[in-house]
């Protein structure tokens, strides 16, 4: 693996310190849709529902309505954490059967499960599934939201009325998958140009280009109007559902009436004087727990050396193993780092959220609902399409997920840190959570580090930035490849977080990521 970059650039992010609230996301504009939402009087949790309906208009290959995830919750003034599960679920009237295998080998995209026939369980409506997010943003806000549902939701809306603005960058991520998009008409006609990658905006062009978004600021305009359950038990939903199954798909009204998000108890982790919440169940959370395990017993040294970045490398083997062996998600190819978003919030009151969703693959399904303007999920691909096997496909089951957003504690700081970057999420989460633990890491330092990754593969990915002795020391246990960190695609995952210590509070996130950037609720200027 190698990043062909300048050998002497270095490039960094300005952290922000302050004592209001702060959003890092993936995107500054639904950063600072967030910051807005904290300036006009809302909490974290408003702030997290306005930057996760904005982001999903503004990274549309990433997250959206039409997909799902999970969040971890910090209540300050009660001093405890909470999980909230919006994951996608397998329709209730899939057959297994549709899903023959090839018998050709391995297939391609995130994760390399046997091949399915016409990639059915990748690509087009029959790898729909059922999708959580907007009923998990319904639910939280019921719950906990301070603001008017409208109100959090009107910045996503006027950013579907403008566009997204088609710079490089979103002309690049087009420009990946402009074969996959053009096979559905209704991707086409949003993200193409005549059917190929759209003209790019930028110094050189005489106007601006923005996609059509009207469709999505339409259905965004209904649930504004009429609550998160109108994707769901009205007209919304039956027409997207009947757009689905119009294609091909198995998703139903009867689907989306009966889907649930549930706010769960967290897997709460003890590490060196340290507590972490993160997710249970079928999520990367036990996986961070098991890592933090073995890591508890290493020498970690005083500074992330040679002797810390060992024991990353072999508690995030053990724990992957152990996931292989019993959640069923048994691989990822490398040249793909899984398409999901994460942002981050911390409140004037020390509340915080990390919240990742995701359609899962890059623009998911590749298929757009032309009633609703919304891109669909393919969270069918998360399941094993052989029968018999811990996360087998099975009509509706709760699809396996990578995410790993966590709120944590430690030496006087307490943080939420979370990432994209599908299997490379955990990987990520446990340095950084290590670095603030074991080493008293400020978010900036965290944030810079070079990294490794293990996901459960045959090889260790190390930045090649890291010092000579650590790079030793990995490869005389493992087999090591060195890359850099780049804009795309990421070699490893893409964390966005806020911390806090004292009265202060403070944001960052991914240096590489060329749209991400925390904002302040103090620059929009606070109530």
């Amino acid at each position: 693996m190698s990043v062909n970059l300048s050998r002497t650039a270095t490039t960094t992010k300005t952290v922000i310190e302050t004592e209001y609230g702060i959003v890092a996301a993936q995107h500054r504009l639904a950063a600072q849709a967030g910051a807005d939402v904290l300036a006009a009087g809302g909490d974290a949790v408003d702030a997290a529902i306005a930057t996760s309906f904005a982001i999903g208009v503004l990274e549309p290959w990433m997250s959206g309505p039409a997909g799902g995830g999970a969040l971890m919750l910090w209540r300050a003034d009660e001093g405890r954490a909470e999980a909230l599960d919006y994951g996608m679920r397998a329709p209730v009237n899939l057959d297994p059967a549709d899903y023959p295998l090839t018998g050709k080998g391995i297939a391609g995209d995130l994760f390399p499960w046997e091949q399915v026939e016409g990639d059915r369980n990748v690509q087009g409506a029959t790898a729909v599934a059922v999708p959580g997010l907007v009923d998990g943003m319904g639910r939280m806000h019921a719950r906990y939201g301070r603001m008017p549902w409208a109100d959090l939701l009107a910045p996503a809306v006027a950013l579907a009325r403008e566009g997204m603005l088609v710079d490089w960058y979103a002309a690049l991520i087009i420009a990946s998958t402009t074969r996959e998009l053009a096979k559905d008409a209704d991707a086409a006609a949003l993200f193409l140009e005549d059917g190929q990658w759209p003209t790019i905006s930028g110094w050189t062009a005489l106007a601006e280009k923005r996609l059509d978004q009207a469709r999505m600021a339409d259905s965004l305009e209904q649930i504004a109007r009429h609550g998160a359950r109108a994707l769901y038990d009205g007209d919304l939903g039956a027409a997207m559902a009947a757009d689905i199954q119009a294609k091909g798909g198995s998703l139903s009204h009867n689907d989306l009436r009966g889907y649930e998000a549930v706010f769960r108890d967290p897997l709460r982790v003890a590490y060196r004087g340290a507590r972490f919440d993160v997710l249970p169940g079928l999520t990367a959370g036990p996986t961070f727990a098991d890592a933090l395990r073995v890591m508890e017993g290493r020498d970690m040294g005083v500074q992330p050396g040679a002797d810390g970045f060992a024991a990353y490398a072999d508690g995030l083997n053990a724990a992957y193993a152990d996931r292989l062996a019993t959640m069923g998600d048994t691989g990822e190819s490398e040249t793909h780092a899984g398409c999901t978003t994460h942002f981050s919030v911390v409140d004037r009151q020390g509340n915080m959220v990390a919240q990742t969703q995701t359609l899962l693959s890059i623009f998911g399904s590749r298929v757009v609902s032309p009633s609703t303007g919304f891109t669909m999920n393919n969270g069918i691909m998360w399941f094993d399409p052989v029968p018999g096997r811990p996360n087998s496909l099975a009509p509706g089951r709760r699809c396996l997920m990578n995410v790993c957003p966590i709120v944590g504690g430690a030496g006087g700081a307490r943080f939420a840190f979370g990432a994209s970057g599908g299997r490379k999420i955990v990987s990520a989460m446990v340095q950084m959570a290590s670095f603030v633990a074991d080493y008293g890491m400020e978010i900036g330092a965290a944030f810079h580090h070079p990294r490794i990754d293990v996901s459960g593969g045959a090889a260790v990915v190390a930045d090649e930035t890291l010092p000579d002795a650590v790079l030793a020391r990995l490869r005389a246990e493992h087999t090591v490849h060195t890359t850099r960190r780049s804009p795309f695609p990421y070699a490893f995952a893409c964390p966005a977080g806020v911390m806090r210590r004292g009265a202060v509070n403070s944001g960052c996130t991914e240096i590489m990521s060329p749209w991400g950037d925390a904002v302040s609720e103090e620059k929009t200027g606070p109530t």
